[in-house]
């Protein structure tokens, strides 16, 4: 199968402001679901589509390496992986989206994102194709989330990015990684990372926006030189 080739976009630099970077969702509206607001996200490549997540979410890139395998899980789980002692379930969201497998290229990478999982902090892996950029997102450039026509689920999108002539489905990886779904399946591991993720939870539980901002731009960059 020949080698999938992501565009290379270089990434802008960081803002020097005193504003929040944000790049979240905002809360739902009556009736209605959380939405993206404007900030800063992370793009990247899955089965030809860029889709996008909150930068505050991503905890680190990291290239794609073997993955341990879980016995009993759903395909979309690809297996666990050690990060500096750390047992971190791996996603594929492809698979999970209902397309076919991401297939592991020198691009491939897992993006290390934290969310919550039953009230509890929990730090969990995303394979994808590529990462692409850091996208600074204003308010004019969010639309709702198409309510048809999509590749991904309505309920798992915050909404949708127009970037120049592109559109990038804005992605609720919390609501994804914490389907009930994953939850269960994330249970056969939940011991393992508790003992694993110790030295983890050192970090500050609230990562300074600038910093988290600062430290994706670079890990991108140097995904994008290699």
């Amino acid at each position: 199968m020949p080698e999938q080739q992501a565009p290379r976009k270089e990434a802008p630099r960081p803002q020097e402001t005193d504003a929040p970077i944000l790049g979240t969702e905002t809360p739902a509206a009556e009736g209605g679901k959380a939405r993206a607001r404007p900030g800063q996200y992370l793009s990247f490549f899955l089965s030809g589509a860029e889709y996008a997540a909150g930068i505050l979410q991503v905890r680190e890139i990291i290239e794609y390496d073997t993955l341990t395998r879980v016995p009993l899980t759903p395909p979309w789980m690809r297996g666990v992986l050690n990060l500096r002692g750390g047992v971190v379930p791996v996603v594929d969201l492809a698979v999970k989206f209902g397309l076919p497998e991401t297939e592991a290229t020198k691009l491939t990478c897992v993006v290390i994102v934290e969310i919550e999982l039953e009230e509890e902090r929990t730090t969990m892996g995303v394979m994808v194709d590529a990462v692409s950029q850091v996208l600074d997102l204003t308010e004019e450039q969010i639309e709702p989330a198409p309510a048809f026509g999509t590749r991904v689920r309505n309920d798992f999108l915050l909404g949708m990015a127009t970037v120049g002539e592109d559109f990038i489905l804005i992605l609720d990886i919390s609501r994804i990684l914490a389907s009930d779904d994953l939850s269960a399946t994330s249970s056969t591991e939940t011991e393992a990372s508790r003992e694993g993720t110790a030295g983890l939870d050192a970090e500050p539980s609230h990562i300074d926006a600038q910093a988290a901002a600062a430290r994706t731009e670079a890990e991108l960059q140097a995904h994008l030189q290699a």
